[in-house]
Order: structure tokens, then C-alpha cells, then sequence
């Protein structure tokens, strides 16, 4: 049975924009920004030095145990791990893992790198040489973690902690997760490559791993020694990469999405639901199910309520069998995809349609609108849209579309007997014998007039049409498309970008 969650006043500190204001520490301090919010210093957080690792170098970790825990019955445990340059303290009220845990009955340990703040994380030849050449700040210049991860301190921190945990906690051992944000994203990423098999679950924030070669060998196969897990990846729409990185932000993306897809095992086509700026696609797999979710319009970071989308969307309803399999027992929330959407790409014969890929006759295209008496005589464009052939609106309506002889008119009978008309070269739509304007005129191309479907679908069917980096999404809710899931889509309606990835795997 869950309990109650209660949000705790804090005092704002609009000013103080330090990375992490140390007056925050054992305060009520908050300070927000678009990426990172941040909550009171939890009550019960306590904080732990020893020297679990090795003899003379202390660790220091932070424990949460909620006021709900009496230790009578086994509890999940997460590991959650900083961004670079922060601490445990910041993990923990830069998050609400704390607040999942006083609901849900967690256990949360949340350590500091034992290097600079920094964490040993695993670095290619080619991140080396391009971190050189980017002159980053000396406290950036992480140190390079020893070649086997079975020496590398913040590995054996976590295996360590986790240990800890089930000797002082009443630990269920087959629900045991690592989340980490930012520089914690990569070595949660980097610990699951290599004991992932010690753990049930992955969360990534806001941090891809730099470089493909830590993920694919040079044969394409999968550079992994733990097997399935449950992973979710998240990637705010602003989020970036270092500027050292040899990769654009969208290949580093596509690249980490897809080394766990084929991990897990999971079917390529993912069901999508876009719920207001929250962008999510679910993919179930033989191993494991993997969840990708884009936050629009956010910078690097991670959210307020990230702690519960993953718990909610998949830890919950997680577990690590004693055979090692992973058991998806039901999550608080369904993972399913919006009930009705659409996506589409210009110049594609493949849509995304309520969560499955359809082939169409005729190709999605593109077209501008100009203002040609514009200023010294040059064209103006005044809008780019999404074009679609009269024949689509039988598939996504149900519609009966007649021509006249010449194709040159077309009179189309939606399914709930409103009639349409359309004529080449006209922006107007004649409605039950009224005119409207349409964003575009029709256009006559592959033997059918096409009409701009963003028109369509929000000024007829009144769905909400939301446009992004050339990808247009339909649904019959408030959702506003981002960038990263725009590409997923691409990639999904134009498999070409990982058609050598698939080869080699």
C-alpha cells in the first residue's frame, strides 16, 4: 500500500546560480532552472564516510530511508549518482527519488565520485584526444579510469554500496536499479555494460555515452557483459554534448538508443505517446523492455517528477528473477502508445499510424507557401507543410473521395458526413457549401490533388498537429512534438541512417 506524498515549502534563491550553492546543504534552499529543480534538503537523508573500497581513501555516500520503512518486507533500492562536479546531497534534492521512496517504501543511496567529483568514467582514445584539444577547465579533466572496470573505484563503490544496503536494509535483491544523471549517466551506463547482471534496472539522464566504440566493436556487435536489463533513457530536447565529442547530439543519441534495443532484444517499432511537452516511446523486448523519453523545450538536466516516470513507467513493475531473466510484473502506469496518432516525413511512402508502420501508394511531400511582392521583388515564404494525397484521408478518416473526370476537382465524404471540395491550384475548401482558406493551395501531383494535412487535421477533424524538424505528429490530445523524437521518427519511417548498424549486428 503506498502513502501519502507531500511537497515541502522551500525558500527560494532566484540569485544564486552556482552550479550547486553549497548554502544549500542542510537547508530549505531551492533553486530552479530549465533542466535542474530542486527540492528542501530531505529530512532523513543521512550522510556516511568510510572507507569501503580501499584502505586509506575514504568514501562518502548518502542513505535515504523512508519513515514508512520498519524492515518487516523486502524493498526495491536505488543507486542514484550525481552530475559531474556535484555530490550525493545534490543528487538527492536535485531529484525526487526521495519522495518515490516515502510513497513506494524505497531505500536510496546516492554516493559522491571519489575523484574531483568526477566519476571514473569510460573514455575512448578519440574522446582523449578531442577532450585535449577542447581546453576545458582543469576541475573538467576527470581522471582516466584503469582498463579493467574490476579496478576502477567508483565500479567497486557501487558494488560495495549495494552490499551495504542488503546487509543493513531488508533488500529485495531482484529489484535493485542505478540511475544517474550527466556525468552519473555515463557511469550508471558504464557500471550496467559490465554488472549489469548484479542489478534489474537502468535509468539515464540527460548523459549519452560519447563515443559508439564503447558500445559497438569494430564488427558491429554489441560490446556488453551483463546481458537484458530494463533501461530508460532520457533526453531533453536542449540537452547537447560536449563540445570535445566527435558526434552531433542526435548521431550520440541514435547510436545509445540502439545498442540497448538490441540488448534488450526489443521490437524496432516502439508504440509513442506525446502527453502535453512529455515525449515518451515504449518498447517491449525478448529481454527486456527499454523506454526513450524526450522533454521538450528542456535543457540539460533532469526534471522534478523524472524520480516517478521511471518508477512509475517501469521500475515498479520490474524484477530480476533468481534465473537471472527479467520478470515485467505491471508497472503503476501502462506503458502504451497514444490511442490514435499519425507521424509522417516528407518523402516517404511509410507513415506511423497508430503505432504501426503502414505503406502507402503515394508519397508524403512537402510544400512552401510564397508571398512573391515581397520586399525588392523577392520571394517571401510564408509557410512549409506537410502535404498529403486526398486517397490518406480515406485511411486515417474512414473518407470517400470521388474526382471529376479530369482529376482537376474532388469532392471528399468524411465519415461523419461533412462534405468537402477541392480544386487544383485553389486555397479554398468548400465545407457543406460554405468556403474556408486553407494554410496552402492544393496541389495536383502522382494523378491526385494533395492538400497541407496540418490544416486538416486541426481546422477539420480538430486534432492536434504538432511540427517538428520536418516531422509532423497528429493526435487527439495536447502534444507538442520535440526534436530527438522527431528523429526517432525519421529513423523509424527511413531505416537507411542504421541500415550498416543492423548489417553488422
Amino acid at each position: 500500500m503506498e502513502n501519502e506524498i507531500k511537497l515541502r515549502a522551500g525558500v527560494p534563491d532566484d540569485k544564486n546560480r552556482d552550479y550547486l550553492p553549497e548554502s544549500i546543504y542542510h537547508s530549505k534552499i531551492v533553486v530552479n532552472e530549465n533542466g535542474n529543480n530542486s527540492q528542501p534538503y530531505p529530512e532523513r537523508l543521512e550522510e556516511f564516510h568510510e572507507e569501503l573500497v580501499e584502505k586509506g581513501k575514504e568514501d562518502v555516500w548518502f542513505e535515504y530511508a523512508p519513515e514508512c520503512y520498519d524492515g518487516k518486507t523486502k524493498v526495491p533500492l536505488i543507486i542514484s549518482l550525481h552530475g559531474g562536479l556535484m555530490t550525493g546531497w545534490g543528487q538527492a534534492i536535485y531529484s525526487t527519488w526521495t519522495m518515490v521512496a516515502d510513497r513506494d517504501n524505497c531505500i536510496v543511496f546516492f554516493p559522491n565520485a571519489s575523484s574531483r567529483k568526477m566519476w571514473l568514467v569510460e573514455y575512448s582514445a578519440k574522446d582523449l584526444a578531442n577532450k585535449a584539444i577542447a581546453d576545458e577547465p582543469e576541475e573538467l579533466h576527470a581522471e582516466v579510469p584503469p582498463e579493467d572496470p574490476n579496478d576502477n573505484h567508483d565500479m567497486q563503490l557501487v558494488l560495495h554500496l549495494i552490499e551495504r544496503a542488503k546487509e543493513k536494509y531488508n533488500i529485495d535483491e531482484g529489484r535493485i536499479f542505478i540511475q544517474g544523471m550527466s556525468a552519473g549517466n555515463l557511469m550508471s551506463s558504464y557500471f550496467s555494460r559490465y554488472f549489469g547482471d548484479r542489478i534489474t534496472g537502468l535509468g539515464e539522464s540527460a548523459g549519452p555515452t560519447f563515443d559508439p566504440a564503447l558500445l559497438f566493436n569494430e564488427d558491429g556487435s554489441l560490446h556488453n557483459f551483463s546481458g537484458p536489463m530494463a533501461v530508460w533513457q532520457t533526453r531533453p530536447e536542449r540537452n547537447g554534448v560536449p563540445d570535445f565529442c566527435a558526434y552531433t547530439d542526435l548521431e550520440l543519441y541514435r547510436y545509445n538508443r540502439e545498442y540497448w534495443l538490441k540488448v534488450n532484444g526489443c521490437d524496432p517499432v516502439p508504440e509513442i505517446s506525446i502527453l502535453g511537452e512529455d515525449n515518451y516511446a515504449f518498447y517491449e523486448g525478448k529481454g527486456a523492455p527499454f523506454v526513450y523519453l524526450d522533454v521538450k523545450n528542456r535543457d540539460h538536466g533532469q526534471t522534478f517528477d523524472e524520480a516517478f516516470l521511471q518508477w512509475d513507467f517501469l521500475f515498479s513493475g520490474i524484477r530480476r528473477k533468481e534465473n537471472g531473466e527479467i520478470e515485467d510484473f505491471g508497472s503503476r502506469n501502462k506503458r502504451m502508445g497514444d490511442s490514435f496518432n499519425i507521424a509522417l516525413y516528407a518523402g516517404s511512402n511509410t507513415i506511423f499510424y497508430n503505432n504501426e508502420l503502414v505503406d502507402i501508394d503515394k508519397p508524403v511531400l512537402r510544400w512552401k507557401k510564397y508571398k512573391y511582392h515581397g520586399q525588392n521583388g523577392k520571394e517571401l515564404v510564408r509557410g512549409d507543410y506537410i502535404m498529403v494525397p486526398l486517397s490518406f484521408l480515406s485511411k486515417c478518416d474512414g473518407a470517400k473521395v470521388s474526382y471529376d473526370k479530369g482529376n482537376e476537382t474532388a469532392t471528399v465524404q468524411l465519415s461523419d458526413g461533412k462534405v468537402l471540395q477541392f480544386a487544383i491550384g485553389s486555397i479554398g475548401c468548400v465545407i457543406d457549401n460554405d468556403v474556408r482558406q486553407m494554410y496552402c493551395e492544393a496541389i495536383h501531383r502522382n494523378d491526385e490533388l494533395y492538400i497541407p494535412f496540418e490544416w486538416f487535421a486541426r481546422m477539420i477533424k480538430g486534432w492536434t498537429a504538432s511540427e517538428c524538424d520536418e516531422v509532423v505528429y497528429v493526435t487527439d490530445h495536447y502534444a507538442e512534438l520535440s526534436i530527438n523524437m522527431a528523429d526517432l521518427i525519421k529513423d523509424l519511417l527511413c531505416r537507411d541512417f542504421w541500415s550498416d548498424v543492423a548489417k553488422n549486428a
